[in-house]
């Protein structure tokens, strides 16, 4: 967390957090538009916020993307607004609301957590029904080969769809799939009207990419949602559940612990 303050403390990686809430997935030369600043400074500046993981670099071909991300936001607000009285704590809830929230136009979800364990284990809690179900309650049917197709199952609830499948697989390395089609069933099992559901199916699907990378004895996992639509209702509600759902993964591996698993509701708000 020092670093983190550390980090904070500057008012120009402040502007660059602020640049990025407000459109992740920058370029270095759009970051340096904002700042009007000389490239090697905003560089400095961007590892900085790497090294306090309030930043996620991704790279695209030849381009590297830089997102915000949440993870040390929501450590903040864990430790220390439960110390304080709700006006004090007031400030950091602002900050990790403006952190967390993105424009609805947002095309992308980036999250970063860094948990001890091993890339073997966590592949298998990503991949294993009987971890996914754990600390998600959801397991999915399939053989983790790019193409194949996969079923979420959750409570006996099957879900299938010719477009549910598996787009990359490199064990240990990184996992991608498409999102689970929104169908009735699924909808009044989490309490979703009929109105949002045609909304959610009316949307074109977006996927979800899992990077892993070893990290001394910890693991660096980052999460990537994207091709959303602009507009997205489907990034607005996975926005507010990931964080949930990485917490209880992250937990579960260090601790072994049994977690319930993520509420519906916490992908709806």
């Amino acid at each position: 967390m020092d670093e983190v303050f550390r980090a904070l403390a500057d008012p120009n990686r402040r502007r660059l957090l602020d640049s990025l809430n407000a459109r992740n997935g920058q370029r270095l030369r759009e970051l340096c538009d904002c700042l009007a600043m000389a490239r090697q400074s905003v560089s400095k500046h961007l590892a900085v916020l790497e090294q306090a993981n309030l930043v996620t670099t991704v790279r695209r071909g030849r381009e590297k993307l830089h997102y915000l991300n949440a993870a040390p936001i929501n450590a903040i607000a864990e430790r220390w607004m439960g110390q304080y009285g709700r006006r004090r704590a007031e400030a950091l809830a602002d900050l990790k609301r403006a952190l967390e929230s993105a424009p609805m136009s947002e095309p992308a979800f980036a999250y970063t957590t860094f948990i001890r364990t091993t890339p073997e284990q966590l592949w298998q809690a990503l991949t294993d029904p009987a971890f996914t179900r754990r600390y998600w309650g959801v397991a999915f049917e399939t053989d983790w080969r790019p193409g194949s197709p996969m079923v979420w199952e959750e409570n006996g609830r099957r879900t299938a769809d010719p477009e549910q499948v598996v787009l990359e697989s490199e064990p240990y390395r990184r996992l991608s799939y498409t999102w689970h089609t929104p169908t009735p069933e699924w909808a009044a099992a989490a309490g979703i009207d009929d109105d949002l559901l045609a909304t959610l199916v009316a949307e074109s699907r977006s996927k979800v990419t899992f990077e892993i990378e070893p990290l001394g004895q910890t693991v660096k996992l980052t999460v990537i949602h994207d091709d959303f639509p602009d507009g997205s209702t489907m990034r607005q509600m996975v926005s507010t559940g990931w964080p949930h759902l990485l917490s209880d993964l992250k937990t579960l591996l260090e601790t072994g612990e049994t977690l319930p698993p993520v509420p519906d509701e916490a992908w709806q708000s």
